[in-house]
């Protein structure tokens, strides 16, 4: 009798190209992505269109998709394992994205925390794309059919407003969609700003983001200035040493050793050989990322290929699910 073919479940995700990659979203991202493509079947995707909800200088923009792409690779992603592709290479994502804002609630939008805070930040400049940005997500999940989304803890409410979206939907229609969870990973998950440790590491706060493709000068000075504290012990204590303790964690995470051990080997050493530390053991893991990078992007065919490739393979499947979702609707075929 033959063996039953066990079906790998699905992953989608996917990093904005709005800056360079950063320690942040190698250690809380990429590195799970990484682990991951064994185990799943893996959709890679480099999300240009939800980048310009803030105005992009078109040249920047290019080179950054591109550097995303080499950067993905170097980083160990393989796209024998898992599918890259640029999210404005397949159109299929902005046209369900029409078809799912049909069933969101104005309410469920406008109670989106990331929008809330966006808004914030840019009272002259609150979009109609700054308020579908989750719609957009969502249809970029639920083309895949994903099983789960590799996120932060922060961008859990979207994946459950995804869930809500495609509940509603199957509710109506079927069995339609396949309803995501979030996978969130356990360790080095949330980096903190070097500058300010109580906020999420972030490309906008140059000062306190470390990227993947800085200068190991850069990247020993941006730890010599890190915000520490007025003591001199090296311990983990988030509530009243939060940047020492995202210090540690990036050193754990960068070396593989346990905080513990890391707390120890630093006892009595104080801050100053402890930031070097950290900054020594960032430099050595993101060498061969840098080097590998730096060869891919002086090899532009290749890259060019590898992206139409990676959007032909995605198009494959978005086009199954759209045309399910079409004749469910009641369109005419193509």
């Amino acid at each position: 009798m033959e063996e039953a073919i066990v079906r790998k479940k699905k992953i989608f995700s996917g990093i904005q190209p709005s800056g360079e990659l950063t320690l942040g979203s190698y250690m809380g991202a990429i590195r799970n992505w990484n682990a991951l493509q064994s185990e799943y079947d893996c959709v890679y995707c480099i999300v240009d269109l939800h980048a310009i909800t803030v105005r992009q200088d078109p040249a920047q923009l290019r080179r950054r998709c591109l550097t995303q792409l080499a950067q993905y690779v170097a980083c160990g992603l393989d796209p024998e394992k898992c599918i890259l592709f640029i999210q404005s290479h397949v159109p299929e994502h902005t046209e369900l994205s029409w078809i799912l804002g049909c069933y969101t609630q104005f309410g469920e939008l406008s109670r989106m925390t990331q929008f809330k805070q966006k808004s914030q930040q840019h009272a002259d400049n609150i979009t109609a794309g700054l308020f579908t940005y989750p719609v957009l997500m969502a249809s970029d999940i639920l083309l895949y059919q994903a099983d789960a989304v590799p996120v932060g803890a922060d961008q859990k409410q979207h994946v459950e407003l995804c869930r809500d979206i495609a509940q509603r939907f199957n509710g109506v229609y079927g069995d339609v969609f396949t309803l995501p969870e979030p996978l969130i990973p356990q360790v080095g998950a949330r980096i903190m700003s070097l500058s300010n440790p109580a906020n999420k590491m972030s490309k906008s706060e140059p000062d306190g983001c470390v990227n993947l493709l800085d200068k190991p000068e850069d990247i020993r000075r941006k730890f010599k200035r890190a915000v520490t504290d007025s003591e001199t012990v090296v311990r983990f204590d988030p509530e009243s040493k939060p940047g020492v303790s995202n210090l540690l964690t990036i050193y754990a995470a960068a070396t593989g050793k346990t905080i513990t051990d890391a707390e120890t080997e630093f006892v009595a050493g104080g801050y100053g050989n402890f930031k070097a530390a950290v900054g020594d053991a960032v430099i050595e893991l993101f060498r061969p990322i840098r080097e590998e990078s730096e060869r891919l992007l002086s090899d532009k065919a290749y890259l060019e290929g590898l992206y139409r490739l990676g959007a032909e393979r995605a198009h494959v499947i978005a086009q199954k699910t759209l045309r399910k979702v079409h004749k469910k609707l009641g369109f005419l075929p193509r």
